[in-house]
């Protein structure tokens, strides 16, 4: 099966409210030499404004951003959504991509009517080199050079770990070299801890992990937390009845005799606490899992008696009754969590249902024009919802006058609410983080600081076109329905003016 390596660099951290500025991909065969890439340089949504520590990352000048050579976010997604499915399937991997690149691609998906979870299609795994790397650094030390950041400790960072053993074409954070470099990183750990590679490897995918925890009794399971890394000799101990990829596992460490007896609701703070006696493990995050005896030897439970050992996991794993709790105890974790009032943050509330889905595609084949009336016979309204935003940015001329003025509304506060608590980032919020960078910036930094300031200052405002790419750009449209919104505008905002130069 072919490898899909890739790598975003995006607005900021928040998958629901940040977006992708470029996604890279390379796809290889088994062996990782490249068959074909695919390189989409994105352009910012009107609506979105980029955090300070996120540019200053990745580099990307303020005129950069609203370029119109660079793709529309649709158009991007449009094509990125077609390329890995032509590729499909595959082992999708990059660098940090199980936490970070995926969710931004899911999220991105889904907020452009595209079925979220590509990755995991039928027949595709989803793997993470950030993770090899952990497992190649306890169960095979040494194979590969690990550098330290400027405190001391151990650094996992990409451009260090790939300059410490010896690449030297790294242009940092830029998605296409990200992408190169972790090829190249993962192609030295698979050479030079091939059986640490192959048993993690394997883990990207659900199934194996689930015949992993069916087949070993006992297991040693491995993670990494702020750079540090810690083992716990493990068994099977539970599975979350309403979701089926989570399972719980019990360090052997401590006595099970202690804990078989407790309710449900000790259960679930048992799970909460830290440390942890009874860990969550999901089948779908690949788990760093390894056969008990490659536990490393600061492993607590490796101080027991063989008899002890087996007497700790057969107490465990005949307890039928004890594992039905733990896993009503998974479930129950969040039960009482509320949903969010947002539209962005509801992706992982429940799946479009089938026939939305069918409209979800017939809307991206349809004409412009045809798409209002498909919208409108979408059920859930958080697809249609993003349906209205994409015509909005795409073909607002399109749009009813009332639409019109409400999404006229919804930018504005997106832009200009002056509510820090708001979860995205505000041009009020980017001010102030820009003028906190130049206080201590030095004189590489100023410069750029200084243009990022500029372009927030004098380029953002509700009164651009829906393309996003200058003030005094709004269609007729826009123009009409935003004598109407002000006032709205203004009274969410707190802003008189809508232009802030």
């Amino acid at each position: 099966m072919s490898y899909v390596f890739y790598d975003t660099e995006t607005t900021g951290t928040d998958s629901a409210f940040d977006q992708i500025l470029q996604f890279a991909a390379i796809r290889t065969d088994d062996n990782f030499d490249e068959i074909e890439r695919l390189d989409a340089p994105i352009r910012l949504m009107p609506h979105v404004t980029p955090s300070v520590g996120a540019l200053l990352v990745n580099r990307i000048a303020p005129a950069d951003l609203v370029d119109p050579a660079r793709l529309s976010h649709y158009d991007a997604m449009r094509r990125i959504h077609a390329r890995l499915l032509e590729w499909s399937p595959a082992t999708f991997i990059g660098y940090n991509s199980l936490w970070f690149d995926e969710e931004m691609l899911r999220h991105a998906l889904f907020q452009t009517l595209h079925p979220a979870y590509l990755t995991g299609r039928p027949g595709s795994a989803r793997s993470d080199a950030l993770r090899l790397a952990y497992a190649v650094d306890i169960h095979a030390p040494g194979r590969i050079s690990i550098p330290t950041d400027d405190g001391g400790a151990p650094t996992f960072r990409l451009e260090r770990i790939a300059a410490a053993n010896g690449y030297d074409r790294y242009d940092a954070h830029e998605a296409m070299a990200d992408v190169e470099a972790t090829i190249f990183v993962a192609r030295l750990m698979r050479d030079r801890a091939p059986e640490v590679w192959d048993t993690v490897d394997r883990a990207s995918a659900k199934d194996a992990v689930m015949d992993y925890i069916d087949a070993y009794p006992f297991f040693t399971l491995s993670d990494n937390y702020f750079g540090r890394s810690y083992s716990w000799l493990v068994c099977f101990c539970g599975q979350n009845p309403e979701y089926d990829s989570e399972f719980a596992v019990f360090d052997l460490a401590h006595d099970p005799d202690e804990y078989r007896m407790l309710p449900v609701d000790a259960l679930v703070r048992k799970l909460n606490a830290s440390p942890k006696v009874i860990r969550p493990l999901r089948a779908n995050r690949q788990p760093i899992m390894a056969p008990p005896e490659s536990a490393p030897d600061n492993v607590a439970a490796r101080a027991l008696s063989d008899r002890e050992l087996e007497r700790r996991v057969a107490a465990v794993r005949d307890d039928e009754d004890f594992q039905e709790r733990v896993g009503l105890a998974l479930a129950a974790r969040h039960a009482d969590r509320e949903p969010s009032p947002y539209v962005e943050k509801q992706l992982y509330d429940r799946f479009p249902g089938c026939e939305d889905e069918k409209l979800m595609a017939e809307f991206h084949e349809a004409d412009w024009p045809d798409r209002l009336g498909i919208l409108r016979r979408i059920e859930d309204p958080r697809v249609r919802e993003f349906g209205w935003r994409l015509i909005h940015q795409e073909r607002p001329r399109l749009l009813p006058e009332d639409k019109a003025e409400e999404l006229a509304v919804w930018r504005a506060a997106r832009l200009l609410d002056r509510d820090d608590s708001v979860p995205w980032m505000t041009i009020g919020k980017a001010l102030r983080e820009v003028d906190d960078c130049l206080r201590i910036s030095d004189a590489d930094n100023a410069g750029f600081l200084r243009g990022v300031k500029e372009f927030f200052v004098c380029w953002r405002s509700p009164r651009a076109g829906a393309d996003g790419r200058g003030l005094r750009r709004s269609t007729e449209r826009g123009r009409v329905a935003s004598r109407g919104s002000r006032k709205r505008a203004a009274e969410v905002t707190g802003e008189v003016r809508w232009n802030i130069r």
